[in-house]
């Protein structure tokens, strides 16, 4: 008897786009999540009164109960803006059918599903903050079923149960609070077996939350523009020169230790954004991370990004078009000092000069005297 069958997938909601200053995914990173929504399975009346036909019974009434509460609980992992693998457990719920017979008597049936799944999640963003999805993957579910029957209903096999995988698919939207929090609105296509040699369809139509790790948002202030009052002076000045000048910032004075934070104020970031506004050359400038040796090889390397991309976002808040500001991340490469102390707080101490970040092709104006 098929318990369930294919239903419609239902169109998706359009939602305006709106835009801000956060990236999708700027780097790779592990998250987790949960959804709550309507699971849907569309009851087949029409196999149970032939299968009831078959046994000499006429259906007198049917009575589906075809939808129910579901979700869903998931991990995944952003490998880039575009793609990320997602894994997890999910619980469709209940759905039942009552049916009353002549000659005289009931058949009643239900059915539970639960399993976990791994899907492969695709992202195509519209805005920094507004994306759509797809996912298409597999799903191992458990399904039980219970009948009973009453009056001249016999039910031989009263609890079947079975254990299959099978594909899934679904699509859906999201959008991200900021960078650690988004929402997501997402239908779902699940292919289930029914325990008693057929296949179908059900759908779960939910809303969920996601977490990134490692994300938090950083609000950075703008400054209030500097107004110098104009000096007179009966000497004659000669016209500034300008030298392109490399930077370099120490980490502790930028954040506090193992922090991509940036410490508030930074009069020093304040300067070089002046000093780029005044002038759109050179087009393109480097702003380089740098960490000290403690630490795995693969953290510090993000350290470094990080602290780089905080600097250039710093900058980029002070008027300064972000297009022209090139990250990198070296994490302990090019040390500038080595150091040998056992103790841990002399060698953080000692390596402070190896934290640091360097902004390179500065454009400033060396004033020249007169002699």
């Amino acid at each position: 008897m098929k318990f369930i069958k294919a239903s419609s997938m239902l169109s998706v909601m359009a939602l305006t786009a709106i835009t801000s200053s956060m990236t999708l995914a700027d780097d790779a990173g592990w998250y987790i999540g949960g959804n709550l929504g309507q699971s849907n399975a569309d009851i087949d009346d029409a196999r149970i009164t032939s299968s009831l036909l078959d046994g000499g019974f006429t259906v007198n009434s049917i009575k589906d109960d075809d939808r129910d509460t579901g979700y869903k609980l998931f991990g995944g992992y952003q490998f880039n803006k575009n793609v990320a693998v997602e894994g997890g457990y999910f619980d469709l719920g209940e759905f039942n059918f009552k049916s009353t017979t002549i000659p005289l008597g009931t058949f009643d049936g239900s059915i539970k599903l639960r399993g976990v799944n791994l899907d492969l999640v695709g992202f195509l963003p519209f805005t920094e903050k507004f994306s759509a999805f797809g996912r298409i993957g597999v799903n191992y579910a458990e399904a039980k079923d219970s009948f009973s029957g009453t009056g001249f209903v016999n039910v031989l096999d009263r609890n079947p149960s079975e254990r299959a995988a099978n594909l899934k698919a679904g699509v859906g939207l999201q959008y991200a609070f900021n960078d650690s929090v988004a929402m997501r609105l997402e239908t779902e296509r699940y292919r289930i077996n029914d325990a008693v040699g057929n296949k179908g369809d059900v759908d779960l139509i939910s809303v969920g939350v996601v977490y990134r790790f490692g994300k938090k948002t950083q609000s950075v202030p703008v400054a209030a523009p500097i107004v110098v009052a104009p000096v007179v002076t009966p000497v004659a000045v000669a016209p500034p020169v300008q030298k392109f000048k490399k930077y370099t910032l120490s980490a502790t004075e930028l954040f506090a230790f193992n922090s991509d934070k940036v410490n508030m104020p930074q009069q020093k970031l304040v300067e070089i954004a002046d000093a780029l506004k005044e002038s759109d050359s050179p087009k393109n400038i480097v702003i380089v991370g740098y960490t000290d040796r403690l630490g795995s090889d693969e953290y510090n390397q993000k350290l470094s990004e990080r602290r780089a991309i905080a600097v250039k976002n710093y900058i980029a808040s002070n008027g300064v078009d972000a297009s022209r500001l090139t990250v990198e991340g070296k994490g302990e490469a090019d040390p500038v000092v080595t150091c040998t102390d056992k103790k841990k707080a002399d060698l953080i101490e000692c390596l402070k000069p190896n934290r640091r970040v360097e902004i390179d092709q500065i454009t400033v104006k060396i004033p020249v005297e007169n002699k």
